[in-house]
């Protein structure tokens, strides 16, 4: 009975009807934020990259110690890092700017930098021209009836 009620008050005050969502939250469709700032994604290629410099660091460190331990043991230790460190700098830079910054920026540089691969990442549909834009409003014709009409109206107006 009370949910037959609540939906007889909503009905009358405009509210939802068969069973719709009246509002839509404004997050809805955000990656949620899993670790220190980092949405999944963003996450995954943090780790990533942290722990390619863990393997790296670990090769020459476990020939010296003559140990092969130090490898997975720096391979973890720059994940742990690479994400706190990681995190902090990549929340800072996204801080104010919209969700899709990060990625579109990527885009941007990749375009600039490697025009070849800027194709396979969506980054030729990137613009990347810089200097001076037109918007070609200037009537530099006077032959063109968009000219004329001008200078018609503004001879009858005075």
């Amino acid at each position: 009975m009370a949910g037959h009620a609540e939906s007889l008050q909503d009905a009358a005050h405009g509210g939802p009807r068969d069973g719709l969502v009246s509002f839509l939250p404004h997050r809805l469709n955000r990656d949620p934020v899993v670790v220190r700032g980092l949405t999944a994604d963003e996450l995954w290629v943090c780790a990533g990259l942290s722990a390619a410099a863990g393997f790296m660091a670990g090769l020459p460190l476990a020939w010296l110690t003559r140990s092969i331990a130090m490898v997975p043991t720096l391979i973890v230790l720059g994940i742990g890092v690479g994400v706190f460190v990681g995190g902090g700098l990549l929340r800072r830079y996204k801080r104010g700017r919209p969700d899709t910054w990060l990625y579109r920026q990527l885009q941007w540089r990749l375009a600039l930098r490697y025009p070849a691969l800027a194709a396979h990442v969506g980054g030729g549909q990137l613009i990347t021209r810089s200097g001076w834009w037109s918007t070609r409003r200037l009537l530099t014709n006077r032959r063109s009836p968009a000219f004329r009409l001008i200078q018609r109206s503004s001879r009858g107006a005075a």
